[in-house]
């Protein structure tokens, strides 16, 4: 009797058999678990074998519900072309990770040139919405609230400079026209909202979430909407600015156009804000007069709304040209020493 042991074999090598296939499912953790496209089902349902490497994933109590049978495995590139041989299909749904030690495992065994490959299918079984990266946001939010020592203790009130300077700065990133600095600084600003909003969930007395906030600003932008949301028409910028408006005003209930003008912003921008509000009223309120560079400067951001100007941009166009000024200036002395 041959009581030696068989040389071990290469997966799938000579076999002449059909290497079969290899399907990787891939989801995304942003899409509610179970809710897989029809190509992923058929795949499961179809498959000799299902192999899942984390026990602890989101979509397994739903594909057994369903009666797929998943294994809780972690092949070896090795081991999983030899499960596919003879024309099986075996499933893994990847973990969170990709599998990438897996997938690197199986280009490794393909180009050696001496394993006759099953064939290998990537399969999205879920993909993300437009939108989905900001469930991240609130997640890693949530996260940073409870563990860090510097978010923890954070209110609003210690918060507001930075809404305020987060802004200034996502301006003067469009006004330079940098796109990179654009994304960047609508991120920071966008930060700023979440923040205060997993803020405000603390509260002991009125919390709301960030999906309260969300919710109010899609009903608000719906209700002021109507000629896309509704019955009404607008075919111009003037008619749907006149849609708002009057939505506006009909929610505000306000006692007088200045009724929500924000006294603490700039100067220019303050005095413009105000002009447009009488103009848009149709009221005569002549300027006041008075002696000083604060009337002049009301009369100079007056006369800027009133020709469709914003001053506070203009006078930073200005201020940047001077910059480059003084430093041409600089530059100049420089060369001299």
């Amino acid at each position: 009797m041959n009581t030696t042991s068989p040389e071990p074999t290469t997966p799938g090598a000579g076999t002449g058999t059909d290497p079969g296939r290899i399907v990787l499912l891939t989801t995304s953790h942003r899409v509610a678990p179970g809710l897989l496209s029809w190509p992923a089902w058929q795949a499961l349902r179809t498959a000799d074998r299902v192999l899942c490497a984390d026990g602890a994933h989101p979509q397994l109590p739903y594909l057994r519900e369903a009666g797929t049978a998943v294994d809780e495995a972690a092949p070896t590139a090795g081991e999983l072309v030899d499960a596919c041989a003879g024309g099986r299909t075996v499933v893994v749904v990847a973990t969170g990770e990709g599998e990438p030690a897996l997938t690197d495992g199986l280009a490794r065994l393909a180009g050696s040139g001496r394993v006759r490959m099953p064939e290998l299918e990537l399969l999205p079984a879920s993909y993300d919405l437009p939108g989905a990266r900001l469930l991240d946001l609130v997640q890693v939010m949530d996260r940073i609230r409870e563990e860090c020592p510097w978010s923890s203790r954070k209110t609003h009130e210690g918060l507001a400079k930075y809404a305020i300077e987060e802004a200034y700065e996502l301006v003067e990133a469009i006004e330079a026209g940098d796109r990179d600095e654009l994304r960047e600084e609508l991120g920071d600003v966008l930060l700023q909202v979440v923040f205060h909003a997993r803020i405000a969930e603390e509260d002991p007395d009125a919390p709301f979430s960030v999906d309260d906030v969300a919710g109010g600003i899609v009903a608000k932008l719906i209700h002021r909407h109507p000629h896309v949301f509704g019955d009404e028409t607008a075919s111009t910028p003037e008619e749907v600015k006149e849609h708002w408006l009057r939505t506006k005003a009909a929610e505000k209930q306000r006692d007088s156009v200045t009724d929500g003008v924000p006294l603490g912003q700039p100067g220019l921008a303050l005095a413009a804000k105000l002009t447009s509000r009488v103009r848009t009223a149709g009221l005569d309120v002549p300027l006041p007069t008075g002696e000083g560079i604060g009337y002049e400067l009301l009369a100079l951001a007056a006369r800027a709304e009133t020709e469709g100007v914003d001053p506070e941009a203009a006078l930073r166009a200005a201020a940047r040209t001077y910059r480059d000024a003084i430093r041409a200036v600089e530059g100049l002395l420089i060369s001299v020493r």
